[in-house]
């Protein structure tokens, strides 16, 4: 029995492992967090799309148009009023338990895309993997990219961490 849970431990271990390695390599910002909830908890909560102004102590309002997929958008207005991004989802996978946006306005990046994905670590445990890749920072008077690095650190953590705890309700 013992040898059986040893192995079944290692096999959860390789998977998650592929899992967010999975992710895109060449992110320039990655954030986990793990959760003592399922996976498919988290994923209700964060497959959502339209609520972020929920997750965010950033955003006022969502207005979100289209499917609730793939082709779906979402403007996204800054808790000051000021500010406002446009999204559009590029790929939504139920059973994967991800979805990846483009982001294409309202940052001080080009080519910006961004990935939420669930992983299921066994046990009633799941990790939440955020990646954000962009091509090229524009120079803004506003802030440098590092000041953009650490804004979108702590806006993807605060988003994480209220997806958990809606799920650990």
């Amino acid at each position: 029995m013992k040898r059986i849970t040893q192995s079944l431990g290692l096999f959860l271990f390789c998977m998650t492992a592929w899992n967010v390695t999975a992710q895109k390599t060449n992110a320039d910002v990655t954030i986990t967090q793990i959760f003592e909830t399922s996976a498919d908890k988290v994923w209700s909560e964060l497959r959502q799309l339209d609520n972020i102004d929920v997750l965010s102590s950033i955003i006022a309002k969502v207005e979100f148009n289209g499917p609730k997929g793939v082709g779906g958008s979402r403007v996204c207005t800054s808790a000051d009023g000021q500010g406002r991004f446009k999204e559009t989802i590029i790929e939504f996978d139920d059973i994967g338990r991800s979805y990846t946006y483009a982001v294409v306005e309202g940052v001080p990046a080009m080519g910006m895309v961004n990935q939420f994905k669930v992983v299921d670590l066994g046990y009633e445990k799941s990790m939440v993997v955020w990646t954000s890749s962009y091509e090229k920072f524009v120079t803004n008077p506003q802030m440098d990219e590092t000041q953009f690095k650490g804004f979108l650190t702590q806006a993807s953590g605060e988003m994480i961490a209220n997806v958990g705890k809606r799920a650990m309700k």
